[in-house]
C-alpha cells in the first residue's frame, strides 16, 4: 500500500513538471510589464489561486470517476493527451497579454491556467487514484514546480527532445492505470494484465508518437 502511495505521488510530480511547463511562460508573459514587487506578488498569487481552482476541479473528476465506464474514458482521453504531447508543435501561448495592473496580471494567470489545464486535471486525477488527500499533496507540490521549475522542463525539452517521448510515455503510463483501475473490465483481463497494461500503453505511445513523426518528415 505504501509502495502504491509512493507511485502516485512520484506519478502526480511528474505529471505536473510535464504538463506545467506552458504555465510558467503564462505567468512571465503575463506579469511581464508590471513593477518587479508587483510582478512577484502577481506570480505568487495568480499560481495559488489557480492551483486551487485546479484542486476543486480535480475532486469533481475523482468523484466522477466513481461512475461505472468514466476511469475507461478518462483514460482513453489521457491516452490521447499523451499522444498530443508527444506529436505536437512548438507552440507558445503568445496571445497572452502583458497586463498593466496586479489584479489583471492575476486574472489572466488564474484564467489562463484553467483553460489550459484541463488535460493536468484529468491526468492528476486519474494518478491519485480516488485519493482526495494525495490530489491536495501533488497540488501543493507543483507550486514549486511551477514557479521555479517549469522554465527549465521546456528549456531541457527544447534541447533534449527525447524528454517529450519520455513525458507522453509517463501520461500513458497513467492513462493505462485508469484503464486497467475500471472494475468492469478486470474479468476479462489475463494474467497480470493489470500489472502490464500501463507498461504496455507507455510502449505504444512512444511507439505512435515515433510513426507520426517519420509521416510528417516523409510528408
Amino acid at each position: 500500500m505504501v509502495d502504491e502511495y509512493i507511485v502516485s505521488i512520484l506519478l502526480i510530480i511528474g505529471i505536473d513538471v510535464i504538463l506545467g511547463g506552458d504555465n510558467a511562460v503564462v505567468i512571465a508573459l503575463a506579469s511581464r510589464n508590471l513593477p518587479e514587487q508587483k510582478r512577484n506578488v502577481a506570480i505568487i498569487v495568480g499560481t495559488a489561486l489557480a492551483i486551487a481552482v485546479r484542486i476543486v476541479l480535480t475532486v469533481a473528476v475523482v468523484w466522477l470517476l466513481t461512475i461505472p465506464f468514466l476511469q475507461l474514458a478518462g483514460g482513453v482521453v489521457l491516452f490521447w493527451i499523451a499522444l498530443k504531447l508527444i506529436g505536437q508543435k512548438d507552440e507558445k501561448p503568445t496571445m497572452i497579454k502583458a497586463e498593466p495592473s496586479l489584479w489583471k496580471a492575476i486574472q489572466t494567470i488564474v484564467a489562463a491556467d484553467v483553460a489550459m489545464g484541463l488535460d493536468n486535471v484529468i491526468a492528476i486525477a486519474g494518478a491519485a487514484q480516488g485519493h482526495i488527500g494525495l490530489v491536495v499533496f501533488g497540488f501543493l507540490c507543483s507550486v514549486p514546480i511551477i514557479i521555479l521549475g517549469s522554465k527549465i522542463i521546456l528549456y531541457a525539452m527544447e534541447r533534449f527532445p527525447i524528454l517529450i517521448y519520455a513525458g507522453g510515455a509517463l501520461l500513458a503510463y497513467t492513462a493505462g492505470k485508469m484503464i486497467a483501475a475500471e472494475e468492469r473490465l478486470r474479468p476479462f483481463y489475463p494474467p497480470n494484465g493489470e500489472a502490464l497494461f500501463p507498461m504496455a500503453a507507455a510502449v505504444l505511445a512512444v511507439l505512435l508518437g515515433l510513426a507520426a513523426h517519420r509521416r510528417s518528415r516523409a510528408a
